[in-house]
C-alpha cells in the first residue's frame, strides 16, 4: 500500500517532499511518521511555523505600544499583559498539535491580554486549517460574540467603539476564510491523488483482465487446434497398431495422414508459441480459418477414415462475417473431434444453413457407438470452451445425447 501511496505523489513533489505540509506528507508517506505516531515537520511546515511566531510577535510589539495610551490601565496590568501575550506567541508552536485547545484557550486569554491578539488570530486560522468547519464556526463565534465586551472594556483610543468591532471582526473572518481556503486546497489536492491511484489501479486491473482474455482466447486455440490433430494421430496410429496385417496402400495412407497431422500439429503449435513470446515473431501467422474451410476439414475427417455426410443451405457462403465463420468452423472442428474420440467408426452427419438477417445454424450428430467405448481424460472441456466462445459470438450453442443414444452439437450465431 505504501508503494501505490509513493507511486501516486505529484512528479513535480517527488523529490521535493519538503515544500508539502506535514499533513500531506503523512498521508502519501505514512512510513515518515515519528515513534509517537505524530507527523513529522517538514522544511516547509519549520519555515512557515516560524514566520507564524514572528506575526504573532511582531503584532504583541505592537498592541504592547498602546499600552501606554491607556490611561486607566494600571502597571502591574500592562506587564502581566505582556507576560500573557509572551506565553500565548510560544504556544504558537503547539498549534499544529492541539488546534482546537489552543483556540479555545486563546479565546479568553484574547480577553485579557490585548498583545495575544496575534496569537489568537493564528489560532482560528490554524483551526479552520486542520479540523471540520464545526469546530471553527463555535470557537470562531464564541470570539466574535465576545469581541464588542473586549472593546467596551478596553476601548481603542483613535477608533470609535463601532469601528474598533467592525475592523476587528473583519479581520477575524479574513483569517477563517483563508484557513478554509487552505484546507480545501489540501483536500482538492489529496482526492486528485485518490483519483489518480483509483485510476492506476483501474488500469492495472484493465490490462491484467486483458491479458487474462488473451491467455484463454489463446488456449482455446490451442486446445480447437492441437485436439484435432492429435486425435487422428492417434486414430492412425492405433490402427496400424490393431492391424498389422494391412495392406502396403492402407499403412502408406495412415503414414501419411500421421505425418500430415504431425506437421500440421507442429506449425499450429509454432504459431501459438510465437504469440506467447512477445515481440519474436516476425510473421504474421497463417490466417484464420473460416465457414469456407469447412469443406477440407471434412475432406480431411473422411481421408482419416470418417464417415461424414455435410449438408450446406447457406444463402450466401461468401457473406458470412469472418468472426461468424471462424466460430461455425471451430465448433465443427471440436464436434468431429469428440466423434472420432467418443464414436469411432459411426457415421457423422454436418448440417449448415443461414441467410443475411436469419442467423447462420450448424450441428453436427453422429450415431451410436458400436460396442464399450473406454473413457477419454478430460472430457467436457473442449465444450465449455466452444460453449464460451459462442456466448462471445453473441450465439448458443447446446449439446447432448440425441433420443437414438448418438450426440448432437447445436449452435445458432447472429449474422446481421
Amino acid at each position: 500500500m505504501n508503494s501505490d501511496k509513493q507511486a501516486t505523489t505529484p512528479p513535480a513533489f517527488a523529490k521535493r517532499r519538503w515544500v508539502l505540509p506535514a499533513a500531506l506528507v503523512e498521508d502519501m508517506y505514512p512510513q515518515s511518521r515519528r515513534a509517537d505516531g505524530r507527523p513529522r515537520r517538514t522544511g516547509r511546515d519549520w519555515i512557515v511555523d516560524f514566520t507564524c511566531f514572528l506575526v504573532a510577535v511582531g503584532v504583541g510589539l505592537l498592541a504592547a505600544d498602546t499600552l501606554d495610551q491607556e490611561p486607566n490601565l494600571p502597571r502591574s496590568m500592562e506587564l502581566a499583559d505582556q507576560v500573557v501575550g509572551a506565553l500565548a506567541c510560544a504556544a504558537v508552536w503547539l498549534r499544529r498539535r492541539w488546534p482546537v485547545g489552543l483556540a479555545v484557550a486563546m479565546v479568553p486569554v484574547s480577553m485579557v491580554s490585548a498583545t495575544s491578539g496575534g496569537a489568537a488570530l493564528l489560532s482560528l486560522f490554524t483551526l479552520a486549517v486542520h479540523r471540520p468547519f464545526r469546530y471553527t464556526a463555535w470557537i470562531g463565534g464564541a470570539s466574535l460574540a465576545l469581541m464588542p465586551l473586549y472593546f467596551w472594556m478596553r476601548p481603542e483610543p483613535d477608533l470609535p467603539f463601532l469601528a474598533s468591532l467592525v475592523i476587528a471582526a473583519l479581520l477575524a473572518v479574513a483569517i477563517v476564510g483563508w484557513g478554509l481556503l487552505v484546507r480545501s486546497k489540501r483536500q482538492l489536492l489529496l482526492s486528485l491523488r485518490d483519483r489518480a491511484r483509483r485510476a492506476e489501479n483501474e488500469a492495472r486491473l484493465r490490462a491484467e483482465q486483458a491479458q487474462r482474455l488473451a491467455r484463454e482466447a489463446i488456449a482455446r486455440e490451442m486446445h480447437d487446434v492441437l485436439a484435432h490433430r492429435l486425435t487422428l494421430l492417434s486414430v492412425h496410429a492405433g490402427a496400424l497398431e490393431f492391424r498389422p496385417d494391412a495392406s502396403r496402400e492402407e499403412v502408406a495412407r495412415a503414414a501419411g495422414v500421421i505425418r500430415e497431422s504431425s506437421h500440421e500439429a507442429l506449425q499450429d503449435l509454432r504459431e501459438i508459441i510465437g504469440v506467447l513470446r512477445a515481440g519474436e515473431s516476425d510473421d504474421a501467422g497463417r490466417p484464420q480459418p473460416t465457414l469456407a474451410a469447412l469443406d477440407a476439414l471434412v475432406a480431411e475427417c473422411r481421408e482419416a477414415g470418417m464417415k461424414i455426410t455435410l449438408a450446406g443451405r447457406v444463402t450466401d457462403p461468401a457473406g458470412v462475417p469472418a468472426s461468424v465463420g471462424r466460430t461455425a468452423y471451430r465448433v465443427a472442428q471440436e464436434a468431429l473431434t469428440n466423434a472420432r474420440k467418443h464414436a469411432p467408426g459411426t457415421e457423422v452427419s454436418v448440417s449448415v444453413a443461414g441467410a443475411p438477417g436469419e442467423g447462420l445454424s450448424l450441428s453436427v450428430r453422429n450415431a451410436p457407438p458400436v460396442g464399450e467405448v473406454p473413457p477419454v481424460p478430460g472430457s467436457g472441456q473442449g465444450l465449455i470452451g466452444l460453449t464460451e466462445r459462442a456466448t462471445l459470438a453473441g450465439g448458443t450453442l447446446e449439446h447432448g445425447p440425441t433420443s437414438e443414444g448418438g450426440f448432437e452439437v447445436r449452435t445458432r450465431l447472429p449474422w446481421g
